[in-house]
């Protein structure tokens, strides 16, 4: 079988553009996933057994159960109930931030489990309150200890957001499939969209690397 070299230099700028809007989406989600994450994280170690229950719920539904439902529940299910419909980019980015957020709360609450807890009794001598030492001493210090996660939860999101190409909205992987309806070059496409993905893939962890060693200098000094 021949490699159409010439199809791929053709598709490749709509590819280009369907990869744009697969940043745009896991940028969007994940961005949203780490507010959502931020304060599920903190009430899942809170004394308040409400508020634990409720984070501890939302984490172990969203994990237990897979994104392509949720986007299925969000995108069908909901307007379904409501009767009104949604807009596919806000499905897609709502449900992939619901997503986020659950695995980004475990990230947050490890980080902060792993903050000795001296440091919380240090705060509270100095006077502050238990929101200004979770803000000014405990965070700034997990928040370092997590960027790794954190950038592994970003090329996670990255790669399973072409899952709301079922929901028909183009994005690197739904051009694919568009462009493949229109060709046939199953082949030249599909290395094409793995290509892009894994440029993309490359990339983020490069700079969660060098994020990581900044920081890491930043605390020697």
């Amino acid at each position: 079988m021949d490699f159409d070299i010439q199809l791929v230099i053709n598709s490749f700028p709509l590819l280009l553009a369907g990869a744009v809007i697969t940043v745009q989406i896991t940028a969007i989600s994940v961005g949203c996933g780490l507010f959502i994450g931020m304060f599920a994280g903190v009430a899942r170690l809170s004394k308040v057994w409400p508020v634990k229950t409720l984070a501890a719920v939302y984490v172990d539904f969203i994990r237990g159960t897979p994104l392509l439902v949720q986007i299925f529940i969000i995108y069908f299910a909901i307007p379904l109930a409501t009767g009104h419909r949604m807009d596919p980019f806000v499905a897609a980015v709502t449900a992939c931030s619901i997503n986020s957020g659950a695995y980004v709360a475990e990230i947050f609450r490890a980080g902060i489990q792993s903050i000795d807890k001296g440091q919380m009794e240090a705060g509270r001598s100095l006077g502050m309150s238990w929101a200004q030492t979770m803000r000014h001493i405990i965070m700034p210090q997990a928040f370092k200890r997590i960027i790794p996660p954190l950038g592994n939860e970003f090329i996670a999101m990255l790669k399973d957001s072409s899952l709301v190409s079922v929901i028909g909205f183009e994005e690197l992987t739904r051009r694919g499939q568009l462009i493949i309806a229109r060709t046939y070059g199953s082949f030249e496409i599909w290395l094409t969209v793995a290509f892009i993905y894994l440029l993309m893939t490359l990339t983020i962890s490069r700079l969660v690397d060098y994020l990581e060693r900044r920081y890491k200098i930043d605390d020697k000094h």
